[in-house]
């Protein structure tokens, strides 16, 4: 497992990692200690995968709004 920043991961490492961590976990192959120490990590890691889904759904919807609208259009004098 990374010892990377969960800040600097992208969506997909940060899943990635996850799922190593909920396997470690599943498995117990890991003492107490360490056992807790990779819960830890892995609240950490959902929550900035959630993080991540949410800004991107603020895009798409972004995005749609904008495809509402006309753009570079001006009215036309005297109609």
């Amino acid at each position: 497992m990374t010892d990377k920043p969960i800040e600097g991961m992208s969506f997909e490492e940060a899943m990635a990692a996850l799922e190593q961590v909920v396997g470690a976990l599943e498995r117990g192959e890991v003492p107490l200690e360490q056992s807790i120490a990779l819960y830890e990590r892995g609240a950490k890691l959902k929550a900035h995968c959630a993080a991540k889904l949410a800004e991107a759904e603020e895009k798409v919807e972004l995005i749609r709004a904008q495809e509402g609208r006309a753009v570079g259009t001006t009215p036309v004098e005297g109609m």
